[in-house]
């Protein structure tokens, strides 16, 4: 937040290096929400602070303006859809983060299939209950298992109930507060075995899509189009470390409505939910894939579950309740004493937190949050016997 300028003596340039050091110092204590910081674009630089850029309106479509980063927007989707195995006929555009995607995914979804009704799991993220509110829609809330999963057993129920009905399942690949993936080849199978026929399954991968994609075949889950998947979103914020809120949207095939044709003034198709989109996200996406490659994402995800099973595996040496999903970033702790929350920022439900091992997040961190644990308060014995073990879901 930029302080008052009462604070720097009405100067602008010292309340900017005021607002950078204030920033730099509260990072290091913020290791509780999956935004990666790893990475930085100094080569964008000038492009980033002296170039207007609108990709207004649809990727494929130029329109009038010249002002625009479309030809680089598309070969993001490209890669980005290359990574989740989509079909060569795959559409997409970049969004303002994963929940404009999902938005769309639930838009086009109506748009094709009037009597829609929607599920999604109670470990699904808030904004698809919002987005379906947004555009009217039902909303059906489907039980997890024992890892945060979907469970199939109750989705197969909602869907029979509602077998008349078409169908939206928004599934996810990683979960806000265990990161756990929901198997979208048996979400398939169900509506198979149903003969649920006018569906579509939306993934939201917002954390888990890209370092998921990096996995060998075997272990990687099965969340992907060749899944089943209709549409996916990532975010490039999170593990891509673009700095500012951003996503890619991609669908299997192109949408058969998006609810707005051509428009002359801009020249290009109402394909997307906002009119004017950054074109500037488009170079921060394109940089990252460009200069990490295949190998360096890579790289990147396997340190993270590394700092992630080195986490876990502190917090049952000092007993503390911990559990950690297959290849996931996020250690699931029991809450810690307010003096801890106060220091540290991390994501809490009253009776649980976590921990998100983004690229970026150092060990050094995770041994200071530790010790500011361990020393908070001493364990009941009690507490000790039940120390959560590590849990490990059936590999795909």
């Amino acid at each position: 937040m930029i302080l008052p300028s009462t604070d720097t003596g009405g100067d602008p340039e010292l309340a900017l290096v005021k607002l950078l050091t204030d920033a730099r110092a509260a990072r290091r204590y913020d290791i509780g929400f999956p935004g990666a910081t790893d990475l930085g674009f100094p080569a964008l630089a000038q492009i980033l602070t002296g170039q207007l850029l609108n990709n207004v309106g649809d990727p494929w479509d130029l329109g009038h303006g010249r002002n625009h980063t479309k030809e680089i927007e598309q070969q993001v989707i490209a890669t980005v859809a290359d990574l989740l195995r989509a079909p060569p006929s795959r559409w997409g555009y970049l969004t303002t983060g994963a929940s404009e995607g999902t938005l769309h995914a639930l838009d086009a979804a109506w748009l094709r299939y009037r009597d829609l009704v929607v599920y999604t799991s109670t470990s699904g993220h808030y904004s698809i209950v919002k987005g379906a509110r947004l555009l009217k829609l039902p909303v059906v809330t489907v039980r997890t298992d024992a890892f945060g999963r979907m469970d199939i057993v109750d989705l197969r129920a909602e869907l029979a109930r509602r077998r008349e009905r078409s169908a939206m399942i928004v599934a996810t690949a990683g979960t806000t507060m265990t990161e756990a993936v929901d198997d979208v080849a048996a979400i398939t199978d169900v509506c198979d075995e149903l003969a649920v026929t006018r569906r579509r399954i939306h993934v939201d991968a917002a954390l888990g899509g890209i370092p998921y994609a990096t996995l060998p075949d075997g272990v990687r889950p099965s969340f992907d189009f060749t899944a089943g998947a209709t549409s996916m979103v990532i975010s490039g914020h999170k593990f891509l470390s673009t700095l500012m809120p951003c996503g890619v949207l991609i669908y299997a095939e192109p949408p058969a409505a998006t609810g707005g044709g051509r428009v002359a003034y801009t020249g290009s198709a109402d394909s997307t939910i906002t009119g004017s989109r950054s074109g500037h996200t488009p170079l921060l996406l394109w940089w990252a894939l460009n200069t990490l490659g295949p190998h360096g994402l890579r790289q990147r995800a396997e340190a993270s579950r590394e700092l992630a099973t080195y986490t876990h595996h502190r917090l049952q040496k000092i007993g503390w309740p911990t559990a950690l999903n297959p290849h996931a970033f996020t250690v699931t702790l029991d809450q810690p004493p307010p003096p801890v929350l106060a220091k540290w920022v991390l994501a809490t439900n009253g009776r649980t937190a976590h921990i998100v091992c983004m690229p970026g997040v150092t060990r050094d961190q995770i041994d200071e949050f530790l010790n500011d644990l361990s020393v908070s308060r001493p364990i009941p014995a009690q507490r000790r016997r039940r120390l959560m073990a590590v849990q490990t879901a059936p590999r795909p």
